[in-house]
């Protein structure tokens, strides 16, 4: 997933970069003991059950796999080199804690986006770049699961939510962090002003009195652009999605390469003022735009026009130190972790009952009825439907 922005800068103010020396990579490396205040969550809790949860990642599954997959590892310790999407930002002060407890040494290398991170774990996977893994998420799963990437190990801590987000034949492998759900978001003071009623529905968004005024991003450079590609799919069918991007198209819709120019050039309700009041991001992204001491919010996200997204950890298969890698993971699900996910990353924590800042819950409502997607159905389609996407909006 490529994170919003106010993650990106978290990330920079929150991981002093460092060149790592392990992995056969050195890019994008950095030492995770670095920083940004926690946060101090309040208000509401992670909704314990999100609608159509598991099958966002494939279906449903109960208690996770047993086997081969352990749920307590043996006392670690060493380096482990996690990698990650670029947006992964962790506080500096819980980092170091964890290292000094577990005695272990953690290194982040971030290696793009959720595509690019899950390409990359698959040409190296017999020279793994590292230990542990953050950042695949449901829309590349299956690519990691088939390719053999992943070592089985199941965190004690997945039976406490995260097993709601299971991915179908991967549980014992990929275990859910976190999760968001990829919608329009539109500029409430815009309508205001120009006395017009609102889209809520994908159908509205092709309406002539909603000409020029969407801004999306191409599924083919951006993770939520393929979300919402995603979720048409799912809305309108395999017979239905390419007309209706026929009628966006006609109807002015503005493709930009990735979030970035979307949300921060072309949307008014960002601080770019941008002159379209509707754009691709996140339901998240409403709590970032309120001033400090307001009681609404400029913005909003229309709930109708969801994705669900899910974020995985697992341990690498050829690890170096798989015993640090575990630790690691079980670290990435623990509740001091989780309650910072919201304000360092922008999404929601899986584990369940974890507290939110009290503004998510006012203005970040998850979705109830989110559009979702089985992984392996991705998997086996996803590059038609880009190159499909392709000829309609771009030929």
């Amino acid at each position: 997933m490529t994170r919003r922005g106010p993650a990106s800068s978290l990330l920079l103010a929150a991981v002093a970069l460092l060149v790592a020396g392990c992995g056969g990579s050195t890019s994008g490396a950095a030492s995770a003991s670095a920083s940004a205040s926690g946060p101090a969550p309040a208000g509401s809790s992670a909704p314990a059950s999100p609608s159509a949860a598991g099958s966002s990642a494939g279906s449903s599954a109960g208690a996770p796999a047993s086997g081969a997959a352990s749920s307590q590892p043996p006392a670690a310790g060493g380096a482990v080199t996690l990698v990650t999407h670029d947006s992964f930002a962790v506080d500096k002060a819980e980092l170091a804690e964890f290292e000094k407890s577990s005695g272990i040494t953690v290194t982040v290398l971030a290696q793009g986006d959720a595509g690019a991170l899950t390409n990359k774990l698959v040409l190296t996977k017999d020279n793994p770049l590292g230990d542990a893994v953050f950042g695949i998420d449901n829309t590349f799963a299956s690519r990691a699961l088939d390719a053999g990437v992943l070592a089985p190990y199941t965190p004690a801590a997945a039976a406490d939510g995260p097993q709601r987000f299971a991915v179908q034949g991967g549980a014992d492998r990929l275990t859910a962090v976190d999760y968001g759900d990829v919608c329009v978001n539109v500029d409430h003071d815009w309508f205001t002003a120009k006395h017009l009623a609102e889209p809520r529905t994908f159908e509205d968004l092709a309406e002539p009195q909603y000409r020029d005024l969407l801004a999306v991003e191409s599924p083919a450079t951006s993770s939520p652009g393929l979300a919402f590609l995603l979720a048409t799919v799912a809305h309108f069918g395999d017979d239905g999605w390419q007309q209706y991007w026929t009628r966006l198209k006609d109807n002015g819709v503005k493709v930009d390469a990735g979030w970035e120019d979307a949300y921060t050039v072309d949307f008014s309700g960002s601080s770019g003022k941008g002159p379209r009041p509707l754009v691709v991001s996140y339901a998240s992204s409403p709590p970032d735009e309120v001033q400090a001491g307001a009681t609404t919010a400029p913005t909003g996200a229309l709930l109708d026009t969801c994705f669900r997204q899910v974020e995985y950890a697992g341990v690498l298969a050829g690890a170096k130190n798989p015993a640090g890698a575990r630790a690691v993971v079980d670290f990435l699900l623990s509740r001091r972790f989780q309650q910072g996910v919201p304000e360092q990353m922008y999404v929601y924590p899986t584990l369940a009952g974890v507290p939110l800042p009290a503004d998510w819950a006012r203005f970040a409502p998850v979705a109830k009825n989110p559009a979702t997607m089985p992984a392996d159905r991705i998997a086996a389609d996803r590059e038609r439907w880009i190159s499909a996407w392709s000829d309609v909006v771009e030929g």
